[in-house]
């Protein structure tokens, strides 16, 4: 199979929401960002000037605000930004491994030639509150955050769906009802009444890391502090260290 590695354009969206509240932290996230990414382009989508990295570009949105629907504007206007064939997602609270990237490595070759949305399901949470830190891994459903997909497939199903939302709040649904189905492309079409597109789950070598915190837009959507851990609870990781490591990046 040919190296996708040149293919691959990664797409961080960001509210930059952390630059004031946790910028110590952000600084951590993007640096281990670049190391992930290699030599990749990047299209950074931000709500201000937002720059690292020696191949990005940045498309600034303005001040849009945080919101689950503005996540997926922003995603839709990285991806047509993009240039190269694939895009992967990347947020901007989350440490995400080199191995994650080189889905030739784990997705057979059928699912990477067809149009099919690849969630890399290896990936474990760290809870900032939890005392001592700990990973924690749960069977999970497929999240955004951990999504490589061609980039016109991408496009194509976004637009679809701003196109439907309209059409949602026309006859009826609520807001809170129509966040819920708006999720991670390749979960709920048939709910929203837009084109089915199929999904491929694989695991990569080495996990991804995300931080669960008070400063997510979505922590109170979440349970908060009262969020459950993984039944698989780990204090290291082989590639990653220990969880006490990981958590000195969260705070000094």
């Amino acid at each position: 199979m040919e190296d996708l590695t040149k293919e691959i354009t990664i797409v961080y969206y960001t509210s930059n929401y952390l630059d004031d509240k946790n910028p110590y932290f952000l600084e951590n996230t993007r640096k281990q960002l670049l190391v992930a990414i290699g030599d990749r382009p990047m299209v950074i989508v931000s709500q201000k000037p937002t720059m690292f990295g020696n191949n990005s570009i940045n498309v600034n949105l303005g001040n849009i605000g945080r919101s689950h629907f503005n996540l997926y504007w922003q995603i839709l206007q990285g991806a047509k930004a993009a240039k190269t064939e694939w895009i992967a997602l990347a947020e901007d609270d989350i440490l995400y491994s080199p191995q994650h990237f080189n889905i030739q490595y784990f997705v057979k070759p059928e699912f990477i030639e067809k149009d099919y949305f690849l969630y890399d399901m290896n990936r474990v949470s760290i809870f900032t509150w939890s005392k001592p830190p700990v990973f924690s891994y749960r069977f999970k459903r497929v999240v955004v955050n951990q999504l490589i997909a061609k980039r016109q497939m991408l496009i194509d199903a976004l637009e679809e769906r701003f196109k439907k939302l309209d059409e949602l709040r026309g006859i009826g649904w609520p807001e809170r009802k129509i966040e819920k189905y708006w999720g991670d492309p390749g979960r709920y079409e048939g709910i929203l009444g837009v084109t089915v597109r199929p999904t491929y789950e694989y695991n990569s070598w080495v996990p991804s890391i995300v931080f669960s915190h008070d400063l997510a837009y979505g922590y109170e959507f979440n349970q908060g502090k009262k969020k459950k851990l993984g039944d698989l609870r780990m204090t290291a990781l082989a590639d990653w260290g220990s969880a006490s490591k990981i958590m000195s990046l969260w705070k000094k």
